[in-house]
């Protein structure tokens, strides 16, 4: 046997290396524990064994031993899969076999090869890194959790779990990395699948589920199924049918039954083009007739009722073309045939692909409703019917789609789709606003949407904001007016008029972009960046389609803070403030000055409390406040603003129930309650003077029962004795000759200056002079008769920064206002770490803070609430109620601009999101106007809603529309109205 190794293969490696292979080998790998002398007898002897062995070439990685069965180290493990990973990703080609792993081995995998980052894209986030320690060995490859029934062999014939998801179910890697990982650790069973690309601009994808189409035998009404790639051509699906029933080629003829219905006048018989270009659906039915004396055996020329259906020509339209410039539609079938037509035209696709389930939709007969047709789930997609159906109950593109809008379509915006969505986009519209309540199956606008935007391709959820944001840019680029986009270079503001600049940025954006969405969706909005070094502001106005708006709970953390008076004057106070979740110790300044009525001569210092002493102190303003952790106690100490820069001085009071002398002479004492805080000057650092620190510091703890007492023996800041009984809380009984002459004994307290860490002190008397340092750490000895004089209690039980209850459910949080959340999105905060802004003037990339400001508003206002957050290590989706006005919204007084325009809005559409992450069930609620009704839309079921039941938990896209009058002025709904 040759063993390949590595130059830094050292002895010591070997012998590691030896050891694991003797115990593997023996069959013994982490089963039985070796008893020394055994284990030391068998690497003694296989080291000898192996020092006779060659080793040939030592510039050769180790691992290319594959066939030997010397294991490798976790590192190793992960070098080796790191420098697979990125030689896969240099030579992606479509075709290349991937590999699924559960991702619940994948991460056991990471951990025990001690990865922070996940290997395989960044899939696992929950991976972290163990500081060097590997856990344990993962046992074999297992994916039976990905298998329908949990078992099998054959990667081919295995069925997948349906609605798998990448990331949480499963990790994909390359064909490379599989047989490294069942090389190592065996099991399965592999499930391969294969690269494919999709869309016009060829993406490439992995197809994890192959096109699954029922197969409907009309000879004996006998049902198969057919699994083939989405990439496969018309002749394969033919040749794989013809093979499953044992017939020839040429007797066969397959038609699209989606619905089980036919869907064109002629069979399937584009060969070359692909399954995917034919517009099948995954599970949708497919037929096969054979020719049986010249003639087919069809019997199955029926609609999904079982009424037959006369496949003959129906009346020609009055109009040769569509709205669009296409084909007409009779039936919702072309007149010519679907393939062969339009070839080498663009435009071919988009005007012959058809929908199914409505009647002739070239106009709408009067009197009749419209608008009221529901969209045929086809599989997960809920969220594009409930986006879809917001879109088609806007006023202006119902308007614009049900005229001739041929002229604006743009087929040659390398941005854009070439017309085609935009077609299949005005097609589907007018079929939903034709007469009747026939569900309409949007299959010809899934395909199209599959093609140029294929993270929508397949049947997994989705996000239905993400699928608006998408069409409504593609529907922009589609109808762009402007040809040739020039070339505009941006200029800087330059301290010109806010005017100047946004009437000069929006001129060069429609220079570039005019649409009707630009007409409609479109605003701008201020965005203001100052640097924290320089003060350099930059000032840009950008376009905006729709406001992203944050939950308050999202952006903003509650933290509890407590306020130490240094002068005494009042007792410790927790204040609790809301303050950005990704601000800076200068904004929960800001809001703990707020609440507690700081004055402008005063200043607080914020200190972490740990142990009963000042862990940390936030001198840096700028520091950031996720450095805060939620089960940390937080304090602020407030002093006039003349103190700072004298000697800081940290009070840490400790106590023991022992007896005074006792307790002086050693017993066991321990610390207790919050440090306190003050300043003083370098000349005034003698016993004396910090005994009046304290002794002012701890004034508002007296006891009343005690106060007059007190009052009477206190002079020059400490007690002297009274006649009935000693007031001095050291006045105790002290019979120890050590202490009679002791001078101490003159101050009110028992104080100690103690090094940082608390092991070493000496007491401090009255004539004591303390060296002045940058920290001067003081003990506070609570004897039993300075505890008669003073609560402690108000120094114990420091809340923490912020306490989750266990019993309530994280969901339930109270209501916020839709402009509370607007203000939240409008709110200066510093760009993440992430984020970073060049500073021109810095010349160096700089955490500025930023500020967003409305300055103009559109006609249509779209409203996204940001329900869902993601994190590395938590999900999580809230279904916070946000209580928003259905009508007469005015943003007037938020923008900026002084156009002197009102901008009120009625609201006439909701996205709703029911559920949680990685499911749930998208609605839509809408408005038709002109019968002011609201309708609810789930998939292909349509009812009428009351307007008082559309306000849900549930609202995650909103759509308001402008309302144009003097009547409005004045009436809307403003954030005045909801600042409580």
């Amino acid at each position: 046997m040759v063993i390949k190794a590595k130059n830094i293969f050292t002895e010591r490696r070997l012998k590691t290396a030896v050891n694991l292979f003797v115990l593997q080998t023996v069959g013994r790998y982490k089963r039985v524990r070796f008893r020394k002398p055994e284990k030391d007898k068998i690497a003694e002897n296989t080291t000898e064994a192996i020092s006779k062995m060659t080793i040939r070439d030592s510039s050769v990685l180790m691992m290319e031993n594959a066939g030997s069965c010397l294991p490798c180290t976790p590192d190793e493990e992960r070098q080796i899969v790191q420098d697979l990973t990125n030689q896969s990703q240099i030579h992606l080609k479509e075709g290349n076999l991937y590999y699924l792993i559960s991702t619940s081995w994948y991460k056991i995998w990471e951990r025990h090869v001690g990865g922070d980052e996940p290997l395989i894209d960044k899939l696992s986030s929950d991976s972290q890194r163990l500081d060097g320690v590997s856990s344990e060995r993962p046992g074999p490859i297992d994916n039976s959790d990905l298998i329908e029934n949990g078992n099998g062999t054959e990667g081919d014939s295995l069925e997948l779990r349906r609605n798998l998801v990448e990331g949480q179910d499963y990790v994909l890697v390359p064909q490379q990395i599989w047989e490294k990982l069942f090389h190592w650790y065996k099991g399965g069973p592999a499930l391969p699948r294969k690269m494919i690309c999709v869309g016009t601009r060829s993406e490439k994808i992995v197809e994890v589920y192959p096109l699954s189409l029922h197969l409907i035998d009309s000879r004996d009404n006998s049902q198969s199924i057919i699994k083939l790639s989405k990439k496969a051509s018309i002749r394969e699906l033919y040749e794989n049918v013809c093979k499953l029933k044992g017939i020839k080629n040429e007797k066969a003829c397959i038609w699209d039954y989606f619905n089980k219905q036919k869907q064109s006048e002629s069979p399937l018989n584009g060969m070359d083009q692909t399954l995917d270009d034919a517009m099948l659906q995954m599970d949708q039915h497919i037929l096969l007739e054979v020719q049986v004396d010249g003639g087919y055996s069809s019997h199955f020329d029926m609609d999904s009722t079982g009424n037959e259906l006369a496949l003959v020509p129906l009346e020609p339209s009055r109009s040769s073309l569509t709205v669009a410039g296409g084909p007409t539609m009779s039936n919702g079938q072309s007149t010519g045939y679907r393939f062969n037509q339009y070839q080498g035209s663009s435009l071919g696709p988009a005007l012959t692909d058809t929908d199914e389930g409505f009647d002739s939709y070239n106009t709408v007969k009067k009197g009749e409703r419209g608008g009221l047709a529901g969209l045929q789930n086809l599989g997960n997609t809920c969220f594009m019917n409930s986006a879809l159906q917001c879109l088609v109950h806007t006023p202006r593109l119902v308007d614009y789609f049900l005229q001739d809008y041929s002229d604006e379509i743009n087929t040659k915006n390398p941005l854009g789709m070439h017309g085609e969505l935009a077609i299949a986009f005005g097609e589907l519209l007018r079929k939903l606003w034709s007469s009747g309540r026939t569900t309409i199956a949007p299959r010809a606008f899934k395909g199209k949407l599959a093609r140029f935007a294929p993270q929508f391709s397949g049947y997994n959820q989705h996000d239905s904001q993400e699928l608006l944001a998408f069409l409504l840019d593609g529907l922009h680029e589609d109808l762009n007016r402007v040809k040739q986009k020039p070339y505009i270079e941006m200029k800087d503001s330059d301290g010109r008029p806010d005017e100047e600049v946004a009437n000069e940025c929006w001129i060069n954006h429609k220079a570039r972009n005019d649409s009707l969405i630009v007409d409609v969706f479109q605003g701008q909005y201020k965005s203001t960046l100052v640097c924290p070094v320089c003060n350099k502001i930059s000032i840009t106005f950008d376009p905006f389609m729709y406001l992203t708006l944050p939950l308050p709970s999202t952006v903003t953390r509650s933290m509890t803070v407590t306020v130490f008076y240094a002068d005494g004057s009042t007792l410790p106070m927790p204040f609790t403030v809301t303050v950005m979740k990704h601000g800076c110790c200068k904004d929960l300044i800001s809001a703990l000055s707020t609440v507690c009525c700081l004055k402008s001569d005063e200043s607080l210092l914020l200190a972490e409390v740990y142990n009963h002493q000042i862990f940390k102190f936030f001198e840096n303003p700028a520091e950031m406040l996720n450095s805060i952790k939620d089960e940390e106690c937080i304090v602020a100490y407030r002093f006039d603003r003349k103190e700072t820069g004298k000697v800081k001085i940290q009070i840490v009071n400790r106590w023991s129930e022992k007896s005074s002398s006792d307790y002086l002479k050693g017993g066991e004492r321990k610390l207790f309650g919050a440090p306190l805080v003050t300043y003083l000057e370098e000349d005034c650092l003698s016993g004396f003077d910090i005994d009046n620190a304290v002794s002012r510091m701890l004034s508002p703890l007296r006891r009343t029962y005690s106060s007059v007492k007190a009052h009477k023996g206190e002079e020059n800041g400490f007690l002297a004795e009274a006649d009935d009984e000693p007031s001095n809380s050291c006045d105790q009984p002290m019979e120890t000759a050590e202490l009679e002459d002791s001078p101490s004994r003159e101050l009110s307290f028992q104080l100690s200056q103690s090094d940082h860490k608390i092991t070493n002190w000496k007491p401090i008397k009255k004539d004591t002079i303390i060296k002045p340092g940058q920290h001067i750490k003081v003990l506070l000895d609570w004897t039993d008769k300075v505890r008669e004089l003073y609560d402690p209690s108000f120094l114990e039980d420091l809340p923490e920064v912020h306490k989750t209850g266990f019993t309530v459910k994280k969901t339930r949080q109270e209501a916020i206002s839709l402009f509370s959340c607007l203000d939240a999105f409008l709110t200066e905060e510093p760009l993440g770490p992430d984020d970073m802004w060049y500073c021109p003037c810095c010349k160096e990339h700089r955490q500025a803070t930023k500020k967003l400001d409305l300055w103009t508003l559109p006609d249509v206002l779209v409203f996204h609430l940001k329900r869902f957050s993601y994190s590395r290590y938590m999900k999580n989706k809230l279904d916070t109620f946000v209580n928003f006005p259905i009508h007469n919204l005015d943003l007037s007084k938020y923008l900026k601009s002084r156009s002197g325009e009102s901008y009120v809005y009625d609201l006439y559409a909701i996205s709703n999101h029911y559920g949680g992450l990685g499911g749930g069930h998208y609605t839509a609620y809408a408005k038709l106007i002109d019968e002011n009704r609201w309708y609810h839309f789930d998939d292909g079921h349509v009812s009428h809603i009351n307007e008082a039941d559309i306000k849900t938990s549930a609202a995650y896209v909103l759509f308001y529309r402008r309302v144009k009058g003097e009547s409005m002025v004045g009436m809307g709904e403003t954030s005045q109205s909801h600042s409580c």
